[in-house]
């Protein structure tokens, strides 16, 4: 059977019942608060802040771009984004050389660096780096919902919604809606081995679930 397109009337019901807010393919959607651990302020916080003030901050690499010094040095510069804003990042080599590895566009990183306002853009400074692990570092076994188009109704996302919040766990949910997967937000993570699975297919039969 085809995948069907959902329209757009059925992703708002999905949007406002189940996510709390439009969706988005952006990869950090669902893990607002294991990124809170590790930043004391988010990418939106940092205009509001000195210069030269040092925070830490986290989000996902973007535009990465590796160049050599007139000294032959490497460095790079990138840019961090978060559900909010996005700033620029610059890696001098003496960091490069201890951090570099590390660095690749769509990885999640942690950045403690120092806030440089001198320009109409603010840079941030990078000092230290860290990668980020996000669904696999409990080693949890993501849920997988299909949700095909005809069967998404208000009713039915409540009733998902309610089942989920009563199998609380570690392990991330995404939702397959045709061609498009959502993670859903941490709130939602559940417990599998808690008799949810028996549940879910009840609530939306065998192929309810993908494995």
């Amino acid at each position: 059977m085809p995948n069907v397109e959902f329209d757009k009337s059925q992703l708002l019901v999905f949007e406002k019942e189940m996510l709390g807010l439009y969706i988005s393919d952006h990869p950090l959607m669902g893990a607002e608060a294991t990124l809170a651990k590790h930043a004391d302020c988010s990418l939106a916080e940092l205009r509001e802040l000195r210069d030269g003030e040092m925070r830490a901050v986290a989000g996902v690499v973007t535009s990465l771009q590796r160049r050599y010094t007139k000294r032959g040095d490497l460095m790079a510069t990138f840019v961090l984004e978060d559900l909010e804003a996005a700033i620029e990042v610059m890696v001098f080599p003496r960091t490069m050389q201890e951090y570099g590895l590390q660095l690749a566009d769509d990885t999640v990183v942690c950045i403690k660096g120092r806030l440089d306002l001198k320009d109409d853009d603010p840079k941030l400074i990078c000092m230290e780096l860290k990668r980020i692990e996000l669904a696999s570092n409990s080693g949890s076994v993501p849920l997988r919902i299909n949700l095909p188009a005809p069967s998404l109704t208000e009713p039915l996302v409540t009733e998902i919604k309610r089942v989920l919040l009563e199998h609380r766990g570690p392990c991330p949910v995404f939702l397959h809606l045709g061609e498009k997967v959502l993670r859903l937000s941490e709130e939602f993570n559940v417990d599998c081995s808690s008799g949810l699975l028996a549940e879910l297919r009840v609530l939306l039969g065998p192929t309810g679930i993908v494995t």
